[in-house]
């Protein structure tokens, strides 16, 4: 049944979305609720756009802007990534500086937030001066998934452990900003933990750069030893320390890393 229309309808429907605690909505939702012309809604969603009550965030969402973000024209993400996520149907989980920023890490927080999701890829969402990157990867443990509260409910975040060593399967990050965010989400790490998340991570060249960063560079010994001990369990060969330089230098015995450069961290 749709409900009888008045010239600010869409604003109406805004506003009980935002009324149940929500900040976003969906260009099926608002079909489904007014039997209107694709023209029809297209010209008012133009309108409260110019107005800048919503803006629109990738293919057929919008985010409903309040007054403490109209300067911004934006909303920041985790108020509504997780809607989105179900409204796509997809399993997601906040990562890498994103997460290391949620838990304390990071202090150059960039206007960028990072969401890794299974395959397909997602195409990533540019607005304003704010971009959302979309990672991919096969498959993860919800052990390693934490749920973190927001004013719009709760998101999926990636755990202290799987955080740094999501910092180097995905290779664009830089090792001077990785290892940076690592002197402090390391103190939030636990070896325990980080046992178990090792096991089961797919990829054994992440573990060798993560621990040999924090054995070498910064002593972490109960969390470098944590991570040896899974190594051991592993067959694994020489990496590079930096994956995008010359395999040029002394070969670390213990990690079996190629020392190809020279680590600045900068707190």
């Amino acid at each position: 049944m749709t409900k009888e229309l008045t010239y600010n309808y869409l604003e109406d429907f805004v506003n009980e979305i935002r009324a149940k605690g929500r900040y976003i909505f969906s260009l099926s939702e608002v079909k489904k609720e007014f039997q209107l012309s694709d023209q029809a809604i297209k010209k008012s969603l133009s309108r409260l756009k110019s107005k800048h009550r919503i803006a629109r965030i990738g293919k057929g969402f919008y985010a409903i802007i309040t007054p403490e973000y109209a300067s911004f024209g934006m909303l920041p993400p985790h108020l509504f990534i997780d809607d989105m996520m179900k409204e796509l149907n997809k399993k997601y989980y906040v990562g890498v500086l994103s997460a290391a920023a949620l838990y304390g890490a990071g202090h150059q927080q960039p206007m960028e937030y990072f969401v890794i999701t299974e395959k397909p890829a997602l195409r990533d969402i540019e607005i304003k001066k704010l971009k959302i990157n979309f990672l991919t990867k096969k498959e993860w443990f919800s052990e390693d998934i934490v749920e973190k509260k927001t004013d719009a409910g709760y998101i999926q975040v990636s755990s202290p452990e799987l955080t740094a060593l999501d910092l180097f399967y995905y290779p664009q990050f830089g090792l001077n900003r990785v290892s940076t965010i690592l002197l402090e989400l390391a103190e939030e790490m636990k070896a325990s933990a980080l046992i178990k998340t090792a096991r089961i991570y797919p990829q054994t060249a992440a573990l060798q750069r993560l621990g040999y960063l924090l054995d070498r560079a910064m002593q972490e010994d109960k969390l470098s030893e944590a991570l040896f001990k899974v190594l051991q369990t592993k067959k694994y060969y020489s990496v590079a320390l930096a994956s995008d330089k010359d395999r040029n230098g002394e070969t670390d015995s213990k990690w079996k890393v190629i020392v190809n450069t020279t680590i600045e961290a900068d707190l």
